[in-house]
This record gives structure tokens, C-alpha cells and sequence, in this order.
């Protein structure tokens, strides 16, 4: 059984954490083997060579280990931070290069890196949906209905009230103490 078997989805945000908290080189090991080859992926899907890629995919690793303080959780995933970075990377190639060669370069990067970093908002946003409805789940039940009606259902706290029988003020008062226990649970200022 490889390692991805073992481990599908590592949780890369507390990895990468633990890098930039710790310089934990087992963490960085695990998200080194993560990453990697799908920053390569992602540099071939871009038009770069083979070598090429795998230089690259290297160096964004390496900046990945140098940065990993500068991450912050609150303002992206790791798979997003990480990305942004090859993408970076990409992009300072690309003007090194000759700048026609630049242009044909551009036009041809434009649609598949919208597409993998499309894939990946998804992927994350999946992750993100999963873990907020696994810390739903620990709330009282009628706070997590509140809750789902007005997170994940799009719902107005009136009508909210209205399907519930409930009062306005009771609607707001259960969506309020919801939040704050999502905010200990993630452990999130209030």
C-alpha cells in the first residue's frame, strides 16, 4: 500500500502549519510529497517541458519551506497559498524568457491554470463545506438547523422564523450562538 493510499487528503493546512510554526521536516516531507507532483502536473498542463517543470515544481517547494511563516490560514488554504506561489513562479519564467516567446507562452497558460486553479477552489471549497458541517454537528440541534436554513440553505433569518414558527429574536439569538461555538471550534477570534 503506497503512502497516498494510506493518506488520500492530507490535512495540508495544519501541515503546513507546523512547518511555519515548527520547521517540522516531516510535515514539509509529507507536503513535499503531496504537492510536488501536482505542481509538476500543473507546470506540464502549462506548456513547460518536462525538466522544466520539475525544476520548477523544486523551487516552489523551496519557497514553500523559506515562507511557511508568512502563511495564514484565515486568508487561505494551503493548496491555494501553495498554488499561488507555482503560479508565481510560472509567471517570473515567463518574463525571464524572450518576450515574444512570452506572449505565445501566455496565451497558451491562460486556460488550462483557470481551469487546475478552478479545480482547486473546488476542492477546497468541498474540504471547507465538510468540515463545517462536521462542526454543525456538534452544536445543539437547534442551532445547527438554524444555522444550515441560513448557511447552507440561503435562507433570511425571517424566513427562517416563519418555517420554524419561531420568533424573529429567537432565530438571531440561536444564529449568534451558533457562530460563536464555530468560532471556539475553529478557533477563531470573536
Amino acid at each position: 500500500m503506497t503512502s497516498e493510499e494510506k493518506d488520500p487528503r492530507p490535512d495540508v493546512d495544519a501541515l503546513l502549519l507546523a512547518v511555519a510554526r515548527d520547521r517540522d521536516r516531516e510535515a514539509f516531507a509529507r507536503l513535499y510529497d503531496w504537492f510536488a507532483p501536482r505542481i509538476k502536473s500543473y507546470l506540464l498542463r502549462t506548456g513547460l517541458p518536462a525538466d522544466r517543470a520539475e525544476d520548477l515544481a523544486q523551487e516552489v517547494m523551496l519557497t514553500v519551506w523559506r515562507r511557511a511563516p508568512t502563511f495564514d490560514p484565515r486568508k487561505a488554504t494551503a493548496s491555494t497559498w501553495i498554488f499561488t506561489i507555482a503560479r508565481n513562479r510560472r509567471i517570473d519564467l515567463l518574463r525571464r524568457q524572450e518576450p515574444e516567446s512570452m506572449a505565445l507562452e501566455a496565451g497558451e497558460e491562460e486556460e488550462p491554470e483557470e481551469t487546475f486553479l478552478a479545480d482547486i477552489e473546488a476542492s477546497d471549497a468541498r474540504l471547507m463545506r465538510e468540515r463545517l458541517e462536521e462542526a454543525i454537528a456538534h452544536l445543539p440541534s437547534e442551532q445547527a438547523e438554524v444555522l444550515r436554513r441560513f448557511f447552507l440553505e440561503g435562507k433570511a433569518q425571517g424566513e427562517i422564523a416563519d418555517e420554524l414558527g419561531l420568533p424573529l429574536g429567537t432565530v438571531k439569538s440561536r444564529l449568534r450562538l451558533a457562530l460563536a461555538r464555530l468560532r471556539s471550534y475553529f478557533h477563531l477570534p470573536p
